[in-house]
């Protein structure tokens, strides 16, 4: 196994943090892509095929119960009757797109951030520090960032191929460099 030491830089705020990565650190970026790409697949598969997807219970009563700071804005989404329909629609096949789309590592970055929104949306109305304000739904929200952060779709993605894809002699990253915040 060849090793190579990559060095890390980010400075933010006038602070910098500086570290490196193991060689090893490639097959867990790809894991953690995997690993919330079949989550959210599955789970919004699940949603699609049983038909009886609802939000609006959950959004009319589990912030309310739960002591979610917003829980009037979740009440009010869940009393409007447009919006409920579109939530209906939109966070099953929105877990299905997101899923693939880190399944296959297209559109990693897109599919990331509308899957740390999702869980930025869950970890609000599913609101519960009895053990502290980190839980589940918070840690998959960073898990999700990471993703993105890591570029994880050029990881045996397809985003490695679309980011080279000659459009007048340049490849598409650098013809149009807008496409690097929806793939990689």
């Amino acid at each position: 196994m060849a090793t190579q030491e990559i060095r890390l830089q980010s400075t933010l705020g006038g602070y910098t943090a500086t570290g490196k990565l193991h060689s090893l650190s490639v097959w867990f970026i790809l894991a953690l892509r995997l690993m919330m790409g079949i989550a959210f697949f599955q789970s919004g598969v699940d949603k699609v095929l049983s038909g009886s997807f609802n939000a609006a219970g959950y959004l009319q009563n589990a912030p309310t119960a739960n002591g979610s700071p917003v829980a009037d804005l979740f009440v009010t989404m869940g009393e409007t009757a447009w919006f409920v329909d579109f939530v209906n629609i939109a966070v099953p096949w929105g877990e299905v797109l997101i899923g693939l789309g880190l399944i296959v590592g297209f559109m990693t970055r897109l599919a990331a951030f509308w899957g740390a929104f999702l869980m930025l949306l869950f970890y609000l109305g599913n609101w519960d520090i009895a053990h502290g304000y980190i839980n589940g739904d918070f840690a998959y929200m960073l898990v999700f960032l990471s993703v993105a952060a890591f570029g994880a779709g050029r990881i045996l993605g397809l985003d490695a191929r679309v980011e080279q894809y000659e459009v007048d002699g340049q490849p598409l990253v650098e013809r149009y460099p807008w496409t690097r915040y929806l793939l990689g």
